[in-house]
């Protein structure tokens, strides 16, 4: 086999199980734009007066590795909640310093995505406020004086996870579509009718092109709910990458 075949084969292979998007695909999955994607996970430089500042991802992306600017199934989700921390107030230096805790704290590289952080995310916040870190952070600070904001302001981020028992994410359902889901173990993560695996973007493809919903349904032999929802559900990702 070509040498180069062979390696393509390999890094193809290598990427079963961790998801592939690009950053606009990213974008438009999670809602966060690309521009502060590319900040979170890459990194970037800033000027203060004569000085070059480098700042680094708030954390490792699962491709690095591979060399490509692109997001792992996991570093999607964990988009999701530093937006949802950012949101509230809580400033990316104080989000850095808790995923840092965290990833020590769980022995994971994608803290926020498990199941744990839901329960003991915020003793996190509370044990780095404790050792002075970002202690002028009312909003870091404010998360852990009131449990029940703590909740409210991960809880959409947690909205159709799928745990596996070990309490790690392993697929998601994006925006609640129950018939839609992302699978890093299936179609390299990229949204999939649930029970045949065929690519949203495809029956989306096909109703552009002025297909009949029923005649689709039979095509590609799902049911025409899941038509209808894959449909909807990628008309909804258009009309976001619009907005952004």
């Amino acid at each position: 086999m070509d040498v180069k075949v062979n390696q393509a084969l390999e890094s193809r292979s290598k990427l079963i199980g961790t998801g592939l998007y690009s950053v606009p695909e990213a974008a438009r999955l999670s809602g966060v734009p690309s521009a502060k994607i590319r900040r979170w996970l890459f990194g970037y430089r800033s000027r203060n007066q004569e000085k070059l500042i480098q700042h680094q991802p708030v954390w490792q992306g699962q491709l690095v590795d591979e060399d490509l600017q692109g997001v792992g199934f996991l570093d999607l989700l964990e988009i999701r909640f530093v937006s949802a921390f950012q949101s509230y107030g809580v400033s990316l230096q104080s989000i850095r310093s808790a995923s840092a805790f965290a990833r020590e704290m769980f022995s994971s590289s994608h803290p926020f995505t498990l199941k744990q952080f839901q329960t003991d995310g915020r003793t996190i916040f509370a044990e780095l406020i404790e050792q002075g870190a970002a202690e002028e952070d009312a909003s870091m600070v404010d998360l852990v004086k009131r449990q029940l904001t703590f909740k409210q302001v991960i809880k959409p981020s947690l909205r159709g996870i799928v745990y596996a028992e070990t309490g790690e994410a392993q697929a998601w359902h994006p925006d609640n579509h129950r018939s839609v889901i992302l699978d890093p173990q299936r179609s390299f993560g990229k949204p999939i009718d649930v029970h045949s695996g065929v690519p949203t973007e495809i029956i989306y493809s096909a109703h552009l092109a002025g297909e009949n919903r029923k005649i689709i349904s039979r095509l590609y032999q799902i049911d025409l709910k899941a038509v209808n929802a894959a449909i909807e559900f990628e008309a909804d990702l258009r009309e976001r990458e619009v907005l952004h």
